[in-house]
C-alpha cells in the first residue's frame, strides 16, 4: 500500500563531484527518524539524469541497505527508453525495493498509446509500478484515460501527480480505482482532501516529522491541525521551487549543515538574491535561526 510521506531524497556529493555515501546513509536515517513512510531515490530531486548506471544502481542498494524494511523504497527507475526502464526496474527488483516510481517518457513525447504500452512493458517486470506524471518536466501528460486502462493493471498501483491540478486528482479517481500521491508539497493537503492519500515530499529532506505529522493528521480526519501545519510551512513548501528543483532543497541543506551544496552540471549554484530568499523562508518557518 501507498500511503503517507514518501521523501524523495536528495543525493549529495561530495567537492570532488563523487556521490557522498556516507551522508547519504546519515540522510536515510534522519528521514527514518522523522517519522516518513518511504524514501524515494534517484528521482527528480535525486539528480538521476546526471548518475551513471552504476551511481544510479548503487544509491538505490544503499538506500535499500539502510532502511531495512523499516520504511518503504520507492526507486526511480523511469527512463524514455522502455528498454532502459526496463533493465533498471529489473536491477531494483534483484535488490528488492518495494516499487519504482515510472517517469513519463521524455523528450521523444509518446503518443497515449505509446505510454500505454510503455508503462504496462514496466510492469510486466512485476515490482509495482507508481505512474509519476510532471508535464513539466516530460513535456507529456499522462491523459486521466490512459491511467485508467493502465490501472486495471494489478502492478500498477498508484500515481504521482505533478501537474500541479487539484481538479485532475477528482478526474483521475472519478474514472478508477488507483492511490493517487501529490508530487507538490504545497498541493499535498488540497489534494487529500479530495481522495489523495499523501506526498512525494521534497520539503520532508529538511523537516521529515512536520510533514509526516501533517500527512497523519489529514489521513486521520484531523483537518484543523493539518491546515495548521500546511499553513506553518506553505511559505518553505513554495520555497522549494524558486530555482529548478533540487537546487532550492540542496542550497537549503547546506545552510543547516547537512550537505555540502554540489551539483553536477548542467545543475548548479542558485544567485545569491535567491540563497537570500531561501535563507529568509527557513528563518520565517523557524527551521533556522536568523544567525545561523
Amino acid at each position: 500500500m501507498i500511503k503517507g510521506t514518501y521523501t524523495a531524497i536528495v543525493t549529495p556529493f561530495t567537492a570532488g563531484g563523487a556521490v557522498d555515501y556516507d551522508v547519504f546513509k546519515k540522510l536515510i536515517e534522519f528521514q527514518i527518524e522523522g517519522g516518513v513512510d518511504g524514501i524515494v531515490p534517484v528521482g527528480t530531486t535525486g539528480e538521476s539524469p546526471t548518475l551513471s548506471v552504476d551511481e544510479h544502481l548503487k544509491v538505490i542498494a544503499t538506500t535499500v541497505e539502510v532502511c531495512k524494511g523499516a520504511v518503504q523504497v520507492i526507486a526511480g527507475t523511469g527512463a524514455n527508453s522502455t528498454s532502459e526502464a526496463i533493465e533498471l526496474t529489473k536491477h531494483a527488483a534483484e535488490i528488492g525495493v518495494d516499487a519504482t516510481l515510472q517517469v513519463t517518457p521524455y523528450y521523444n513525447k509518446p503518443s497515449s498509446q505509446g505510454l500505454f504500452e510503455h508503462f504496462s512493458a514496466v510492469a510486466e517486470v512485476g515490482v509495482p509500478v507508481v505512474l509519476y506524471n510532471v508535464p513539466g518536466r516530460s513535456g507529456k501528460e499522462i491523459p486521466v484515460d490512459v491511467v485508467a486502462r493502465l490501472a486495471e493493471n494489478p502492478k500498477i498501483v498508484a500515481i504521482k501527480e505533478a501537474a500541479g491540478s487539484v481538479d485532475r486528482v477528482s478526474a483521475i479517481l472519478d474514472r478508477c480505482d488507483i492511490t493517487v500521491v501529490s508530487g507538490d508539497d504545497s498541493l499535498a493537503l488540497p489534494m487529500m482532501v479530495v481522495g489523495g492519500k499523501g506526498v512525494i515530499s521534497v520539503a520532508s529532506n529538511i523537516i521529515p516529522s512536520e510533514v509526516s505529522n501533517m500527512i497523519n493528521a489529514a489521513s486521520s480526519g484531523d483537518w484543523e491541525k493539518a491546515r495548521e501545519i500546511h499553513s506553518k510551512y506553505y511559505r518553505l513548501f513554495a520555497g522549494m521551487f524558486v530555482d529548478t528543483n533540487p537546487v532550492p532543497v540542496k542550497a537549503a541543506m547546506a545552510m543547516m549543515g547537512m550537505i555540502e551544496e554540489e551539483y553536477r552540471l548542467p545543475m548548479c549554484s542558485m544567485t545569491d538574491a535567491l540563497k537570500d530568499t531561501v535563507r529568509d523562508i527557513l528563518v520565517s518557518s523557524g527551521v533556522i535561526k536568523e544567525d545561523s
